[in-house]
């Protein structure tokens, strides 16, 4: 197996995982879906399921792209006279780095553990132990205590992200046109919530925040 050939399956691999990544965010909004519609348990207990294999799928595909990019590095340093067989020392380090596999790797996917925040936000917000009607009272009363407005902005987000460093939650597209701005300045982004002392915002610190942005739609639909 050539160089050539295993960064083309390398790319290939990175490929795979944007798939996968995009099967867990409709997993997400599939099992919020179905909590909001009051659906039994074990359809949302499937969805979690689903959420795991995917996890499980992400880990193998991180250690086929580590085990080669290892393999190809330690080659292209040691410079043998003679190209070993890269495919059987890539598959070796592979399967050195799934013997040590353990349930808690899943349960530290980014994407899973977004997935059981989110559903414990929705069922907090949906279920509870109270009646329907106690349900659209504290919803009430939390449209109004919470602020749709972005800071940057100033208008009714559509996208809200949320910085996972401060708590504060900006509209998605304006939050990295700041910070791509202030990157080509080579500066850092303070968070623009009045008030907050966070003065280096990520792009990489930031996720989707669904619970609000259903919050936000559904006050839209009123």
């Amino acid at each position: 197996v050539s160089f050539n050939a295993i960064d083309s399956a390398l790319s290939s691999l990175k490929n795979c995982q944007s798939y996968i990544n995009s099967g867990m965010d409709v997993a997400t909004q599939v099992a919020l879906d179905l909590v909001e519609s009051f659906n039994d348990e074990e359809d949302v207990n499937n969805m979690e399921k689903v959420m795991l294999e995917y996890a499980t799928m992400d880990r193998e595909l991180n250690h086929y792209i580590k085990a080669f990019e290892e393999t190809i590095n330690q080659v292209k340093q040691e410079k043998p006279e003679n190209l070993p067989d890269l495919e059987n020392l890539a598959q070796e380090k592979f399967l050195e780095m799934e013997s040590m596999n353990s349930d808690s790797d899943l349960q530290r996917n980014e994407k899973y553990m977004y997935f059981k925040d989110q559903l414990k936000e929705m069922k907090k917000q949906y279920h509870g132990n109270d009646t329907i009607e106690q349900i659209d009272e504290d919803l009430a009363v939390t449209r109004s205590q919470m602020n749709f407005i972005c800071p940057i902005t100033q208008v009714t987000m559509k996208r809200p992200v949320r910085n996972k460093v401060c708590g504060h939650i900006y509209e998605e597209d304006a939050i990295l046109e700041m910070i791509q701005t202030q990157k080509q300045k080579k500066k850092k982004v303070r968070c623009p919530k009045m008030g907050c002392s966070h003065v280096d915002v990520k792009g990489s610190d930031l996720v989707r925040d669904d619970i609000l942005r259903r919050l936000i739609d559904s006050q839209k639909k009123q």
